[in-house]
């Protein structure tokens, strides 16, 4: 479904990704983890179309997206739920979600989607008519995702959907994460809580100052010894 063919990217004179090339397929869930400053954001965002490589290919769907816009890639289905979640916060949470389907194929299924989402988000059910500025960092990132999934996206991707939420949310976030996996969702995670990511993603690859270092299945990297000694504390 999508692929990276040694990209170079970053923001003006500043170079961040050097030579990136990764894979996700139909029906994956795929996760970057790495460090602070390791070029993860800047994956995603190259990806959707906020920063145009310098050098490299991006396909999606066996057509060259290297050079579209944000809304093309949109269009195109891809999704990105940003970090730190950015909502209308003096908009009802039922506004934030319509926002979110935003191309043709989301609108024309828009009712049908937002009964979907809210039985899969009980909790932001509750919250429909309050301003999303009003809720808690949980809740409100429960929201992000779900106004994400209202695009009805070919692919899902994650930009650190636990950072600056206590355990005991950042534990319900990826049980949300976990229950968009089990239905077929193509997903893409950056996330620097690299235990609780490996055990949702079946694929990781790993990105150290800008470059991928290490790719492979979740469970191999679990047990790999510089993951274990640089990520996992062990």
């Amino acid at each position: 479904m999508l692929t990276l063919e040694r990209v170079d990217a970053g923001y003006g004179a500043t170079s961040i990704l050097h030579a990136v090339s990764l894979e996700v397929r139909a029906g994956e869930v795929v996760t970057i983890v790495g460090a602070n400053g390791a070029g993860k954001t800047t994956t995603l965002r190259t990806i959707a179309g906020l920063v145009t490589p310098t050098r490299g290919r991006i396909l999606f769907e066996d057509e060259d997206v290297t050079r579209l816009s944000g809304h093309e890639m949109v269009a195109r289905g891809v999704t990105l739920i940003p970090e730190g979640r950015q909502l209308f916060p003096e908009m009802t949470v039922r506004e934030n979600l319509l926002m979110g389907a935003y191309r043709r194929a989301a609108r024309e299924r828009q009712s049908e989607t937002l009964a979907d989402v809210l039985d899969l988000f009980p909790r932001v059910r509750e919250r429909l008519d309050q301003n999303a500025g009003s809720l808690s960092g949980g809740e409100q990132q429960m929201v992000a995702i779900a106004r994400g999934m209202m695009a009805r996206p070919k692919l899902l991707m994650f930009d650190e959907p636990s950072l600056g939420l206590a355990p005991i949310v950042v534990a319900q976030v990826f049980a949300v994460v976990d229950r968009i996996v089990k239905t077929g969702a193509t997903v893409l995670i950056v996330e620097q809580n690299v235990f609780h990511t490996l055990q949702v993603a079946d694929r990781g690859y790993v990105l150290e100052n800008g470059e991928i270092v290490l790719a492979d299945a979740s469970a191999a990297l679990l047990d790999n010894d510089h993951v274990r000694r640089a990520y996992l504390g062990i």
